[in-house]
């Protein structure tokens, strides 16, 4: 494993833990030269994904590209990055749950609209107006009404 300070190829792990419902093992390592230490996430590789986008045009799966949705829909709500990070995982285990080898963009988009409505308000709106497509204010206040109910 590569030092993110020093760019040395030595490390030693000083303590691994389960983590993510023991979907995934944290390890934490020192480097043998600088002796600063850092963490990395070993992960179970899935089969391959394929995302169906709207224009039916199809994708590899990117969690990035989810979690970049998240963190511009949380922008100055108080959101932290654990919660974040904790939607993602939940969104991603629920997609890869279902064991199909494509999932569509509207699948993802309402999983990740249901979790965003459970933690933030503001989050979930600013998602949906993307996600959604609002093309007036009447979408966008019909959307609202029903956030409301």
């Amino acid at each position: 494993m590569k030092c993110p300070y020093c760019g040395s190829e030595g490390s030693g792990v000083v303590d691994t833990r389960p983590v993510e419902e023991n979907n995934s093992i944290r390890r934490r390592r020192e480097c043998f030269v600088c002796k600063k230490r850092f963490t990395t996430y070993e992960n179970v590789e899935t089969v391959p994904l394929i995302v169906i986008k709207k224009d039916d045009t199809r994708e590899p799966y990117d969690r990035h590209k989810i979690e970049a949705g998240i963190v511009r829909a949380c922008y100055k709500c108080p959101v932290s990055l654990t919660q974040i990070n904790s939607i993602v995982d939940e969104v991603e285990a629920e997609t890869f749950s279902t064991g199909d080898r494509e999932v569509s963009t509207c699948r993802i988009g309402e999983i990740v609209m249901k979790k965003l409505k459970e933690v933030d308000a503001v989050a979930y709106v600013r998602f949906a107006s993307v996600y959604r497509e609002f093309k007036d204010v009447n979408t966008f206040m019909d959307e609202l009404k029903k956030f409301l109910e």
